[in-house]
């Protein structure tokens, strides 16, 4: 899995690193062909200050492409919400390629 954190108006220290790859182990826990994670953290000049912090992430995973947007007060949370959702699409996807296959009917004789 290639993972690439970056800031956009954010210096991304060692501690957010880790806190971001932590929470992404959950996702790889759930579905090991993940292929690439692009993760972009950012902070909004807006005159209010609630919803500045923003965190998007891109997951190529074999057979489709994600994204997951999320935004809050504190840089955290908006990480914690960010894998939440991406979680949720990721369990969605591996479902259905688990139901793709369906058996073959049984032929009555």
């Amino acid at each position: 899995m290639n993972l690439t954190i970056s800031g956009h108006h954010l210096e991304v220290t060692p501690a957010l690193r880790n806190y971001v790859t932590e929470k992404l182990d959950r996702i790889t826990r759930h579905f090991d062909q993940v292929v690439d994670v692009k993760v972009l953290l950012s902070i909004e000049k807006q005159k209010e200050k609630e919803l500045r912090q923003r965190a998007e992430c891109n997951i190529h995973v074999k057979g489709s492409d994600m994204f997951a947007e999320s935004a809050s007060a504190d840089l955290y949370a908006a990480v914690d919400d960010l894998v939440d959702k991406l979680d949720r699409q990721v369990v969605r996807h591996k479902d259905r390629i688990k139901n793709h296959q369906h058996e073959a009917p049984k032929r009555l004789m």
